[in-house]
């Protein structure tokens, strides 16, 4: 029996400063609508996160809203905000296509 299919109201942001910490992007992107949930992944290696993150929203109006407003700046920098075109379950990414 399969579960029912969940919407996700997700963006995908990149080109996020390395000063900028999930707690930061929680409350900035909190502007828009109620955030669900905010993966920063962080190298091992450096202990900096790798300058993107996922933000989840309890709704589409919320996504919406994040995606209509333009530039979104963040400490200075203008952070690239998109939907998120596939559900993000800790999937491991092919390395050949992160450096193309």
């Amino acid at each position: 029996m399969a579960a029912p299919s969940k919407k996700v109201f997700e963006v995908f942001v990149s080109k996020v400063p390395w000063t900028v910490a999930g707690n930061e992007l929680r409350e900035y992107f909190g502007q828009f609508g109620s955030v669900k949930k905010c993966l920063l992944p962080f190298d091992k290696e450096t202990g900096f996160h790798k300058g993107f993150c996922w933000v989840g929203f309890t709704s589409e109006e919320g996504l919406n809203n994040a995606l209509q407003k333009e530039p979104h700046l963040l400490e200075g920098s203008k952070l690239q905000v998109q939907r998120n075109r596939r559900l993000f379950v800790g999937q491991k990414t092919n390395r050949a296509s992160e450096d193309a």
